[in-house]
């Protein structure tokens, strides 16, 4: 089966893997996902063959997979931006109204609410974010 990839170049560097469990079947497709800072839709080759960046390895990652490009965001810093994909909520109905969150500032998601790696890991698969 082909892995599915989701690539959205808005807000901060996080990147989610989800792997399958070897022993689960019918086999369900891998999922990475990776949301980085301060690259427009322009700035990925596979995207744009004028891109001034190379980037061979995301295109790789695209050409194997399956790229969603209409991605849209209720803000435009990292912060909201990232409440929202990983909650799947309106971004400022969270206790953060403006502004982002500080590097020691205390966790925006309550341990209590789901979110997209909840879900995963409730359909059999494991979750790994790797960044800020």
């Amino acid at each position: 089966m082909k892995p599915t990839f989701l690539i959205i170049p808005i807000g901060g560097a996080l990147f989610l893997n989800s792997f399958q469990a070897k022993s689960e079947k019918p086999q369900k497709p891998n999922i990475v996902f990776i949301l980085a800072d301060d690259m427009g839709y322009g700035d990925v080759s596979l995207l744009n063959e004028n891109s001034k960046l190379q980037t061979p390895h995301i295109d790789r990652i695209g050409q194997e997979g399956i790229v969603f490009t209409d991605a849209h965001s209720s803000s435009s810093v990292s912060t909201p931006t990232r409440y929202g994909i990983l909650t799947g909520r309106y971004n400022w109905r969270s206790t953060l109204k403006s502004g982002v969150l500080g590097g020691y500032s205390q966790p925006l998601i309550p341990a209590e609410r789901r979110t997209i790696a909840t879900v995963l890991k409730e359909n059999g698969y494991y979750t790994a974010c790797i960044g800020k």
